[in-house]
């Protein structure tokens, strides 16, 4: 078994340093999007999810060990019951760069200001159509002008880091690259575009729907003045600047260009399991270690850094098969 080194820090078989965490702390969500779950989903029950107090030690386990960043992701993060003392445990931990949420924009009406006041550093907004109509469809049950006022409680909030997330598909919204665009640089966000990836069984072919962020930042280079960057948040994104505002245009493209050579990030479930890849099923589950030792976070770093051994290449993602690369929802994995 790994021992701990006084200078920790999450070093994979292949060299790659871990410093980012995302941790999924619940698999429900108030929206259905088509890519992401089912349209009848069934949830965990209670005592197989992680608590709060679980979610802080696995946080802080994580950052004695070299973590830096942490992205908080669901489900939909902020329908969890008290999700805000989370953050607020957590949020000013020493050694603990950034603290993030990716979130469906529905809540934060009610919480921006004191996620703000908490310690949360970056939020990312998924926002895949301006169209009313067409967001309901895509999200099943949204409601897209609760999430635009989310959006603007979170630059109320102070928030400076804004990103809107959205995942183009052909038949639903692929007409809507430029217009988020230009909604994004008329409210200083940035926007990421990403690629559909095959998790979970849904109800469309992902190889109909799927469009390459090369015929994307195509499309948006004849419409506006884009500037190639080598800023980076951590994650998997390219960026490019709008030329004369303040957006920034991020490409996640895990089909027509692996990002895994430079993979610095797991993932947690909600049940507690680290995924040492988004794309595949090796995983260690860290809920017996936490129930078991509820006083001894010894164990769980142990299995923590013996965990790097078994972090593969690389996803192997591939539309063509018939199956999804895995069976699990992006929701289960928060991503």
């Amino acid at each position: 078994m790994p021992t701990i080194a006084h200078t920790p820090q999450l070093i994979d078989q292949f060299g790659r340093r871990v410093d980012y965490i995302r941790l999924s702390i619940t698999d429900r969500c108030d929206f259905r999007c088509v890519y992401c779950m089912g349209e009848d989903m069934t949830f965990l029950p209670r005592n197989e999810v992680l608590s709060l107090e679980e979610c802080a030690r696995l946080v802080k386990a994580f950052v004695s060990l070299g973590v830096s960043k942490v992205r908080i992701t669901g489900g939909e993060p902020l329908v969890r019951k008290n999700a805000l003392s989370l953050f607020e445990e957590v949020g000013h931990l020493p050694g603990l760069r950034e603290l993030t949420m990716t979130t469906n924009g529905s809540q934060l009406e009610h919480y921006a200001h004191d996620l703000k006041k908490a310690g949360l550093n970056r939020i990312n907004i998924s926002v895949d159509s301006l169209n009313p109509e067409r967001f309901r469809k895509i999200t099943r049950v949204g409601d897209l002008n609760k999430v635009l006022r989310g959006i603007e409680a979170a630059k109320q909030a102070g928030f400076a880091n804004i990103k809107l997330n959205t995942v183009l598909m052909r038949g639903f919204n692929d007409d809507e690259a430029i217009p988020l665009l230009e909604f994004a640089i008329r409210q200083q966000l940035d926007v990421a575009f990403i690629e559909e990836m095959p998790l979970g069984e849904v109800d469309h072919s992902r190889e109909s729907t799927y469009i390459s962020n090369k015929a994307t930042l195509k499309l948006l280079q004849a419409h506006f003045p884009l500037i190639s960057s080598a800023e980076t948040t951590g994650g998997p994104a390219r960026y490019w600047r709008v030329a004369h505002t303040h957006t920034r245009v991020g490409l996640i493209s895990p089909h027509s260009h692996n990002f895994c050579e430079a993979c610095n990030r797991v993932r947690i479930t909600c049940k507690g399991e680290l995924y040492l890849c988004l794309g595949q099923e090796n995983k260690v589950d860290l809920m017996p270690l936490l129930r078991e030792y509820p006083h001894d976070d010894t164990p769980l770093k142990e299995a923590i850094l013996a965990s790097m051994q078994i972090k593969p290449r690389g996803h192997d993602f591939d539309l063509r098969r018939n199956a999804p690369a895995v069976i699990r929802f992006m929701s289960q994995t928060g991503g």
